[in-house]
Parts: C-alpha cells; structure tokens; sequence
C-alpha cells in the first residue's frame, strides 16, 4: 500500500499507460523482447522436472506443448482481465521454477497422473487467497512482496552468472565476453542516454546485435534451427489423473499447497510492482487488480494440472521491461499470449530463440534483474518504512541470503524441508510472513464497532470513538479533531457507496488502536469507485480543483496525518491517522 507523500510523484518516464495503446511495431517489438526473454524459461522449467523424474516417451513433449499454450491464455488473461480474472496490466505468465523440487518427487513417485492432480487440489488455494485477500491484507504487504521482488535476482543471479561461460571451451576467452559486453552495452550503457524511440528498441537492438556477434565467433546453433520442424503438433499424452489418494499424494500435498502459496506471495508482489511503473501519476496500489492477478494465476495453476503440466506463475521481467522502456500498454500483454500461444505450434520458432547463445541473454537479463532489485526496493520505502518494518526488510532479505547460498547450518537444514529452503526467495519470503505475523500480534488490541454505512449513524460511531479514548489523556482539542476526521471519512464512503450501489446500505466496522503518538482508525466498508487515498494526494497539488462534492476529502487531508485506501472486490478499507499531540 502506497503512502502518497506531500508532493505528487510523477513518472515521467512512463511513455504508453495501460489503456493506451502504441504502434503496431512498438507493440510487436516489445512483445517480442519478453517473449525472448523467458521462452526459455517456460520450456526448460518442464524439460528439467520430465529430466530429473527419469520420465521418456511422448509425454516430455506434451507437456512443453501444454506449458506453452497455457503460458500464452493466462498472459492474455492477466491483460484483458475477465471479471475478476487477471490484472489489466501487463503480467507474463509462465512455468514456475519454485515448483521444480516437489515437481520432480510428484513425478518419480506417482507419474504424471499423480502430477496433475496434486497441481490441480493445491490451484484452489490461490482462488481462495484470491477472494478473501483482505482477510490476509496485513501480511501480504507491499513490505512483504518488496523483499520477494528484491530477492527474485539474489535467487537467479548466481544462474545468470553462469551463463556467461556456459559456452564451449575455445569461446570462453574471447566470444562470449565480446557478445555479452556488446549486449551489456547496448542495453544498459546506451539505453541510459537514449530517448523517446529510441530508447524502447534499444534493449532489443542490444540483444539482436549481441546475438549477431555471437554467430560471427561460431556460438549461435545454426544447426538446432534447420533440423527444426516448422509446424507441428505432439503426440497427444495427456496423462489424466490419478484418484487413488494414497500416503504419497497425501504426503506431498503440503509442499504443493506450500510451494503454490510462496508462488502466490510473488503474484501479489508483482501486480503491486507493476501498478507502480504502469502510470505517469503515483497511485495507491489498487487490490482489486493483486486479486485479480491472483486469480489468473490460479487459473493458470488449475489449467497447468488439467493438462499435466508444471504449474505456472507470473513472471517479475514484466516490471523491469515495462521500467526500462516506460511502455506499460495492455496491447503488448496481449501480444505476448499470441506468440506464445503460436510458438507452442512453430516448433522452428522455439529454436531460434533457444539457440540465442547464453553470454547474450546473461548480459541483457542482468539489466533487467539490476532494475528489478531497484523495483522491490522502491516497494518497500514506499510502504511507510520505520523501525519495525525495517528490521522485517533486513533481517528477512539476509536470511533469504544465507539460505540461498548454504551459508546458514547446511548440515541441518536438509531433505525436500531443506531444499526448499534453500531458495532465497522462499526462505526470506517465509521469514518476512513470519516477523510481520510477530508484528501484528504484539500491537495494541484494537476496540471495534459494528454499525450500518448509513448517515444517521454518525453519532453513533462518534460516541463509540469518544467512549474508546476517555483513559488517552488528550485534549477536547485533539479529540474534536478526531471526531471530525472520523466524520469526514465516513461522509467520503458514503459518497461513494450512492455511486456504486445506487444508495444500498452496506455494514461497517470501525477500529480504533492508539500508536505512538497518534491515533488509527480503520474502517472497512462497501466497494467505491474512486480511491480516497488518490483524492486526498491530489489536493497536495491543487485543493481549487475540486468541487463543493470533495469538501469532505478536503477536510479529512486537513484533520489526518494519513490516509491509506485499499480497493478490494466488495471491499474497501481505508485507515486514517490522526495525531494526538
């Protein structure tokens, strides 16, 4: 949740928002890019689990098949957002390395049947999460999905890394640095100083030219694109499902419910990350748009298990393409599903960006994953950090160090529990849901009420606010204030509970808690059309552009210290602080 600051923070740099839409060669060119840049992701993700299960036969392709065609749907999905499926932004979705370990046991245990019906019973907790959210709102954070985001490249890194020598011998001392360094170049050095046009194609430009270099040293696989057929389809071998239930469906279906849920945590702090580089004007991160973001995912899950294939997730190169070229256009996600989804039937397709050598896509996803860091980081700052949070941020980010590089009791965390822990992502992620969980048992029990939104309630909910602080020791002054602003708040909801649901009576509850130093009052109310939090920010710049109708807003940016507004389906929440001093 963003905490819009006295001075209304600009993206300049954002050159197509969501709704808008650039040309048809923008729109192919960065499509593209991001297709390149993780189709080897979606189809090594499957290789590797099929691999390392020992599984042969016409089921290995099948599901590379499955994985590409589900990868394009839900990318789709999470553009055009279908009810309350998908984000409306643009999110890549595809196969989800997280799943590799509990993937390859599934497999080796019980065959791809047991497979698809263990990725299928654990899809349904994401559609879960995904309609009570704002059940689970104090733990997944933007704090939370900003030390997710951050430890994504801690994670992929040391991999990325190793693609720059993994080349033959005679390459090593001369080819691949040349093509990398050119690549690097490129598409960080130049891209610094580019502008307008420009700057969108040169990552692009970087990695053609990279790619260019590497064949004239003898490294692209020429070879691998000609024996490459050009359409084709696989042998159809779905594998069904597997209904018997025995001990070892049992006994893996925690880790898949698990692994789904640390999937889940990365969604959520995607769809916040890429609303942040999405707009021109800073916005609080809508929740309807993580809910739904939460909800393709699960789709993609429930699809990846119906076809039996590896389960998916939302990829976070969407938020450092979409930072590095300011294009953040529906029109390229959708773009991204068609070649994916055509790729999943051009067999000849698939190999030339296969064959890309991995010098030059290690250089060009370095960018990317350096400007991803800088994303989840600016997450975390945006999210009001103070002493509390930062012990979160640190001591989570570290732990999620230490874990990635064995580097904390290797010799004790072992097995499938310790494997899965060795992931960086997961074990800092984990750490986080831990302290925040910590955090919010240890604050001060809040009082809460329970009354209809309705105008003739508002004295109601004043003497439940001025009955909850009589042992505060505070002056007439500062409790007028907040009675004041606690009146304000609930005639902006009202405002918006006519427009939304044509004057229908909806249910509120009200907290009240004493911090230090100020008071917070929480109230979750129906679904309005505006964001109060936006309105509020936006008198900072200008209070004479708005009507009589936003007098109430006016007054709250006046009374409070702060106003947060999260936008849920059904749901709103706004919280408001107002000093005591």
């Amino acid at each position: 949740m963003v905490q819009l600051s006295k001075n209304s923070n600009k993206q300049a740099d954002v050159q197509y928002e969501p709704h808008e839409t650039p040309s048809l060669p923008v729109v192919f060119g960065l499509g593209f890019q991001l297709v390149v840049l993780t189709i080897s992701g979606v189809i090594l993700t499957p290789v590797i689990v099929i691999k390392a299960a020992g599984i042969e036969g016409d089921y290995f392709l099948w599901a590379i098949f499955a994985a590409l065609v589900i990868a394009g749907v839900t990318t789709i999905l999470q553009a055009v957002r279908i009810g309350r499926f998908g984000a409306g932004h643009v999110l890549m979705m595809g196969t989800s390395g997280a799943f590799i370990a509990v993937c390859v046991t599934a497999l080796a245990e019980g065959g791809p049947a047991m497979l698809a019906t263990l990725v299928v019973v654990s899809s349904f907790a994401q559609f879960f999460v995904a309609y009570r959210l704002s059940w689970l709102r104090n733990l997944f954070t933007p704090t939370v999905g900003g030390i997710v985001i951050m430890l994504i490249p801690v994670t992929v890194m040391p991999i990325v890394f190793s693609l720059l020598t993994d080349v033959a011998p005679e390459h090593q001392s001369t080819g691949a640095p040349m093509s990398a360094l050119i690549t690097f170049f490129i598409a960080a050095g130049l891209a610094m100083k580019a502008t307008g046009i420009m700057r969108l194609w040169l990552p692009l430009i970087g990695l053609i030219v990279g790619t260019i270099v590497s064949a004239y040293w003898g490294m692209y696989d020429f070879a691998a694109v000609s024996s490459a057929a050009w359409v084709g389809l696989p042998s159809f071998a779905w594998p069904g499902f597997d209904f018997e239930f025995n001990i070892t469906f049992w006994t893996l279906l925690p880790a898949f419910i698990f692994v789904t849920m640390v999937g889940l945590l990365e969604t959520v702090g995607d769809a916040v990350g890429i609303q942040r580089v999405s707009w021109r004007e800073s916005k609080a991160p809508d929740y309807r748009v993580v809910q739904g973001a939460v909800g393709a995912d699960g789709v993609g899950n429930l699809l990846s298990g119906l076809l039996g294939t590896v389960p998916n997730t939302t990829y976070s190169t969407s938020l450092a393409v979409t930072e590095l070229t300011g294009v953040a256009s529906r029109a390229v996600g959708i773009c991204v599903g068609i070649l994916f989804f055509f790729i999943a039937f051009i067999p000849k397709f698939q190999s030339i960006i296969i064959a890309i050598p991995s010098p030059v896509v290690a250089a060009y996803v370095t960018v990317l994953l350096a400007m991803l860091f800088v994303t989840g980081m600016r997450l975390v700052i945006s999210d009001q950090i103070n002493f509390r949070k930062g012990i979160i941020v640190g001591v989570s980010f570290w732990i999620g160090m230490g874990f990635q590089f064995n580097l904390i009791f290797p010799d004790f965390f072992t097995g499938s529990f310790g494997n899965l822990l060795q992931n960086g992502m997961t074990s800092g992620g984990i750490t986080a849901l831990v302290l925040t969980m910590i955090w919010r048992v240890s604050l001060q029990r809040k009082v809460k009420f329970t009354s209809a939104l309705e105008l003739d309630k508002l004295p109601i909910v004043e003497n439940f606010i001025r009955a909850n602080t009589v042992g505060w020791n505070i002056s007439d002054a500062v409790l007028q204030r907040l009675c004041l602003a606690n009146e304000e708040t609930i005639l902006s909801l009202l405002e918006e509970n006519q427009v939304e649901t044509s004057g229908k009576s909806r249910t509120l509850l009200v907290t009240l808690v004493r911090r230090s130093g100020f008071a917070e009052i929480e109230y979750i109310a129906a679904v309005g059309a505006d964001n109060i939090e936006d309105q509020v920010a936006l008198l900072n710049e200008s209070a004479s552009e708005f009507n009589t109708g936003s007098l109430s807003l006016l007054m709250l940016h006046h009374l409070a210290t702060s106003v947060k507004h999260q936008k849920y389906f059904d749901t709103d929440i706004v919280t408001i602080q107002v000093s005591l001093q």
